[in-house]
């Protein structure tokens, strides 16, 4: 690897952290970011700029806040640096619901392409999806029958995204249907843009077994948009650090199951 990639892998790294650490606080400082990650203020600046400039970030005098836009909820991109270890968590307890012969529906959020990564383990299964990184991720085992729905593709989600009429989703019958949102309460669950709504909705009709899965940082916000109520899934996977109180007040709606977290990276 030379000299430059290296750099840009940094880069990446840090940035993540520091998205990361502000989706558990409401604003901080350059200087804090400084020390979470173990750089200089300069170099910070510089990071806080660049995030800035892909409204990620919103910068204000004395420091810096995260910015719920629907940029940075689009990033396909950007999504897929957060919360890396949370992800891989949810998906090591999800796999658990799939067995070999099975149908499998996947939404093009990138906690469940972390489980798309490991059906290519389980066995013969039908795996049906809109998401690009899913496709590419298991286009190659040929235990897995695979179809791509979808329609006019999104450069932003790397997914392809039409109205539901068009696009065959609603035609299918499977025996589990995996997604996540944006965020979700108690009792509903929200997303940032309607037509993903709407291509979510859809997706998530075709399933007998439905699951949600959704780290901590996603836990008690709202967005936009109203999904669908938490009690339209059969089973929700969260991380076990969502306070208790409130895994109970979910559970009162649905099947609720915690993933352990791991340090472990695929």
């Amino acid at each position: 690897m030379t000299d430059h990639a290296t750099t840009r892998l940094t880069r990446a790294v840090r940035q993540r952290a520091i998205v990361d650490h502000l989706a558990g606080v409401s604003s901080t400082t350059a200087a804090d970011l400084a020390a979470l990650t173990g750089m200089s203020l300069m170099t910070i600046h510089r990071d806080i700029d660049d995030l800035a400039r892909r409204g990620i970030l919103r910068k204000f005098h004395g420091g810096v806040s995260m910015l719920p836009s629907t940029v940075f909820e689009s990033s396909s991109d950007f999504r897929m640096q957060t919360q890396a270890v949370a992800k891989l968590a949810l998906a090591r307890r999800a796999i658990e619901f799939v067995e070999p012969g099975m149908s499998v529906m996947l939404d093009d959020s990138t906690t469940v392409l972390a489980l798309a990564r490991l059906l290519n383990d389980v066995g013969p299964l039908t795996v049906i999806t809109n998401y690009r990184p899913a496709i590419e991720e298991l286009r190659e085992n040929e235990d897995i029958r695979l179809i791509v729905v979808g329609g006019q593709y999104s450069r932003t989600h790397d997914s392809y995204i039409g109205v539901p009429n068009d696009t065959a989703v609603e035609s299918y019958a499977v025996d589990v249907v995996f997604q996540s949102t944006s965020t979700m309460g108690t009792d509903m669950t929200y997303h940032q843009e309607q037509d993903i709504v709407l291509m979510k909705r859809a997706m998530l009709k075709a399933g007998s077994r439905r699951v949600l899965m959704m780290d901590s940082t996603k836990v008690g916000r709202t967005s936009l948009h109203r999904y669908v109520p938490i009690s339209d899934y059969t089973d929700v996977v969260l991380t076990a650090d969502v306070d208790t109180e409130v895994v109970e007040r979910i559970a009162v709606h649905t099947s609720v199951h915690l993933a352990a977290a791991t340090e472990e990276h695929r």
